[in-house]
């Protein structure tokens, strides 16, 4: 008897975890953005299983006010997914200094866009706390989602290598940071170690450990502004922290105070296969311990059908079988759900896919 009964929940158990699992998507203000425009759209989220859009409008409260209520009118749960330290026009001082002693405003790594600011520095952390509370008054938003809370990439994902033309088998000064004078003297202050005259700073444990706890802290300084508003608030952060988060970006984000975690687990960019996502899901959700949801990121190929000819690894991704292997893995692994990046790459046959794997067994 006991043997008919265990194979009959390993039997229902699949289902169950599909049944209880949540789905949300990733998707930005463009300039086809108004109010029809997002009915249509969340409205064919909603027709999917979708339980939550995450919406980037940045700091545009007029922007944000406007979808936020669309997807309430919907019947979507709101998430202000906004970029956190990649910030335009901001006073000199308050960008992040790197190991050559360039700052991220006039030398950003990488790519133009990345002027990162200091999350050390107590302007810019009163300037995002006050910036994201603001937003948290907005009586249709649901969480608010930090995206880019870290530091710039010091070691790119493997995928990325390539595509910059780096072999990143160290930490380069270029992306790496802060050495600013502030956070030098602090970190000498507190250790007693002067990090500018190790040969390596790499090798010092310490040094990452401060860097980790400065993120940590400014997310928790945003997170009870947050709070104190009767809001919720999410995070974007790099996969499982001891293999990834910690090293790449000096997030440790199981010492988060946050309400939900969205870890971007885009396999291409680190050059896995599909089922890599149930793999690493897993031991983001141990590593967790119950603390909070998990929502496994899944990037998704547009262009699928032209994958292994696409150069750009930004323009890989999963196609539609290889969607549903991740979302099954995903589940099975003990996420609470899915989020799916983006909404403009979600082509027919993937929904059609998602489609599928929500509805088994």
């Amino acid at each position: 008897m006991k043997k008919i009964f265990l194979t009959a929940f390993l039997l229902l158990f699949p289902a169950l975890l599909t049944a209880n699992a949540d789905v949300y998507i990733w998707m930005g203000w463009n300039d086809d953005c108004d109010a029809e425009y997002l009915h249509k759209a969340f409205s064919k989220f909603k027709t999917h299983g979708v339980k939550g859009v995450c919406f980037n409008a940045g700091f545009d409260t007029d922007r944000i006010k406007l979808a936020a209520s669309v997807a309430k009118q919907s019947g979507l749960e709101y998430h202000a997914w906004i970029p956190c330290m990649l910030q335009s026009d901001c006073p000199h001082e308050w960008y992040a200094v790197n190991r050559l002693g360039e700052s991220a405003d006039e030398k950003p790594a990488y790519v133009p866009y990345y002027k990162s600011l200091d999350p050390n520095n107590a302007d810019v952390q009163q300037f995002l706390v006050d910036k994201y509370a603001e937003v948290a008054k907005i009586s249709d938003v649901d969480y608010i989602q930090l995206d880019y809370i870290r530091y710039v990439d010091v070691i790119l994902a493997k995928g990325l290598w390539k595509k910059y033309g780096l072999v990143m088998n160290e930490e380069y000064p270029p992306a790496d940071y802060c050495y600013c004078d502030y956070c030098t003297s602090d970190f000498k202050q507190k250790t007693g170690i002067d990090i500018k005259s190790v040969s390596d700073p790499s090798k010092c444990k310490a040094w990452l450990a401060y860097r980790c706890n400065v993120v940590t802290s400014l997310v928790n300084m945003i997170s009870e502004a947050v709070h104190r508003e009767g809001k919720k608030i999410s995070a974007d952060v790099f996969p499982y922290p001891r293999d990834y988060a910690i090293p790449m970006v000096r997030q440790e984000w199981d010492k988060w105070d946050v309400d939900a975690f969205f870890p971007m687990n885009y396999n291409d960019f680190y050059l896995e296969p599909a089922k890599w996502v149930g793999n690493v899901t897993r031991k983001e959700v141990k590593l967790l311990k119950g603390k909070a949801p998990l929502y496994s990121g899944l990037f998704v190929c547009e262009d699928w059908r032209n994958k292994s000819n696409i150069a750009d690894p930004e323009g890989w991704g999963l196609s539609p079988e290889e969607l549903k292997t991740a979302v099954r893995g995903a589940f099975k692994a003990g996420a609470s759900g899915i989020c799916l990046f983006s909404a403009s790459s979600m082509t027919d046959e993937h929904w059609a896919a998602l489609d599928e794997v929500l509805a088994q067994p």
